[in-house]
């Protein structure tokens, strides 16, 4: 299959070129397309054999599901059994943005979207192409992000074309994402609310709507659970570099001096993950200053784009210092950990610790 690749302008598309998109995916094909937060890859979510294309197409794991996107919030009744009032009033507060909410799934939506499970996760972008583009689509557009799976996440189209190209129909190119990591995916089919994935949506925020807000308590372990995973990244290996990552934490000059030895011992070809502020402690190895500990949105925008240079400069090993900032911190950890199988070492002067 030979993929198209057409650029639109992010804020006002073709319409000539969305309708295009839009017939590819109410005739079963697959289109990528941008959001604020990454590119997905969208199908049609209400047809089981579009949704199997996905799997097919990113060799992802058929239990791990797939989000429903819309462009309308009457159309959240069409696909959700139940909406509880919680839900509504997130809504209200974070539709269209980077907020996944799930619900007891309506019969309409096959199994195939929702990894088999009787939820449905749903969100509605906050992106003049992706809701231009759902409209044209019928309106429910199952979209995962656009790489193949495992890989970490695309913020630009070339990322897309690098994973998938050949193996889908078109990619609409938007330029760069606004956001970088995924939506926040809060789980409402419980007496609490409760996140899966964190996001850009912190709790904090959450629960400046709505009073309880819970963490899911398997966000921070490691181990593979044998339970189907509810919400995309929840059980599988994901967001990964090719090389090894290692997530460093401690004080600024003990995660420097342990980086920094570590390469001189071991001889590495070393990517470094750091943050502007401390770029300049790191004589070795190949450093990349994924954005200022100051304005945490550049770490989280640039986070997945230095993960596949790295893939590029044929590096064998990464270390990154750990980023635990104030609002998105959670997130960018999240991911980090994901990405390095949870291998951490906590350093001090009074000697390191690994920590998975």
């Amino acid at each position: 299959m030979e993929t198209e690749l057409i650029r639109v302008d992010p804020r006002e598309p073709d319409q000539g070129v969305i309708e295009k998109a839009g017939r590819i995916l109410r005739d079963g094909g697959l289109v990528a397309f941008p959001t604020e937060t990454v590119y997905g890859l969208g199908g049609n979510g209400l047809d089981a054999a579009s949704s199997a294309k996905i799997y097919r197409a990113k060799g992802r794991p058929s239990d791990n599901p797939l989000i429903i996107h819309i462009a309308r919030m009457q159309d959240l009744d069409r696909v959700a059994a139940q909406v509880p009032e919680a839900a509504r009033i997130l809504a209200r507060a974070f539709w269209p943005g980077p907020l996944t909410m799930i619900f007891p799934k309506a019969r309409e939506v096959p199994y195939e979207t929702t990894g088999g499970l009787e939820s449905v996760a749903v969100r509605m972008p906050d992106h003049p192409v992706a809701l231009a583009l759902i409209r044209a689509a019928g309106g429910f557009v199952a979209a995962p992000s656009a790489n193949r799976s495992g890989r970490p996440s695309p913020t630009l189209a070339a990322h897309v074309a690098e994973d998938l190209g050949g193996g889908i129909d078109l990619i609409l190119d938007g330029g760069m994402v606004g956001i970088g990591l995924e939506s926040t995916i809060v789980d409402l089919t419980g007496p609490t609310p409760m996140i899966l994935r964190p996001g850009a949506v912190s709790r904090k925020m959450l629960r400046a709507h709505i009073k309880e807000v819970e963490m899911d308590p398997g966000l921070e372990e490691g181990e593979e659970s044998k339970t189907p995973p509810k919400a995309p990244g929840m059980r599988y290996r994901h967001y990964a570099p090719q090389a090894p990552l290692m997530i460093v934490e401690g004080e600024r000059m003990d995660v420097a001096s342990y980086i920094n030895r570590s390469i001189r011992e071991k001889g590495q070809q070393a990517g470094i993950l750091a943050c502007a502020e401390n770029v300049g402690l790191y004589p070795d190895g190949l450093v990349k200053c994924i954005g200022s500990r100051e304005k945490e949105e550049t770490i989280a925008l640039h986070l997945y784009q230095a993960l596949r240079e790295f893939d590029q400069e044929d590096v064998t090993c990464i270390y990154s210092e750990a980023f635990d900032t104030p609002r998105m911190g959670h997130a960018i950890m999240n991911r980090l950990l994901k990405a390095a199988g949870h291998q951490v070492v906590k350093v001090s002067e009074g000697g390191d610790i690994p920590a998975n």
